[in-house]
């Protein structure tokens, strides 16, 4: 198995910067945008983009919800593993707001997919808009494409993009592993 970085941690806080600042070229004020990590991967990116639109360019009270996509994936049955839920935390209303679903590796679709359909249980929203830190452009299923997309990286099947963030692995660095 072998191993490259296809991002540094400085090159990590570089695109976070660029990418907040083309939300706040879309959206402005936030008054009626919403940003929604999904589970597991996209909290961490969803959480460091709220910190720095509101620490570093003084965007007042963004709200942010995490949203557990397990039960609404159309592979959820298909699995011999036990599934591992984690936590939907959406304390706002979602009608008619814009929602920016983030997530850290967009790969085949799927996930988008789902949680497309999980964000409806909280309401119908105006506008939907996809924020992924990696693009894996060559690997979709599903006719899904992100709005704001960090890095594109073309990575046949047989790798992998492993995103680490430093609030959960000590770091922030992407890698390419090969098998």
């Amino acid at each position: 198995m072998s191993q490259k970085v296809l991002l540094n941690s400085k090159e990590v806080t570089i695109i976070l910067h660029r990418l907040a600042c083309q939300l706040i070229e879309k959206h402005l004020d936030f008054s009626d945008t919403i940003l929604v990590g999904i589970q597991p991967r996209g909290v961490y990116l969803a959480e460091r983009l709220k910190q720095i639109l509101e620490d570093e360019y003084k965007v007042p009270e963004i709200s942010l919800g995490y949203l557990d996509i397990t039960f609404f994936r159309d592979d959820f049955r298909r699995t011999d593993k036990p599934l591992e839920a984690n936590k939907t935390q959406i304390n706002f209303i979602v009608e008619d707001k814009k929602v920016i679903f983030i997530d850290d590796v967009l790969f085949t679709g799927r996930s988008i997919r789902s949680a497309l359909t999980a964000i409806q249980s909280f309401g119908r929203p105006s506008e939907i808009e996809l924020l992924v830190l990696i693009d894996r452009r060559f690997s979709r299923h599903l006719p899904i494409q992100p709005d704001y997309r960090g890095r594109q990286v073309d990575a046949i099947n047989g790798e992998k993009v492993i995103v680490s963030w430093k609030e959960n692995d000590g770091e922030d660095v992407v890698h390419l592993v090969t098998n």
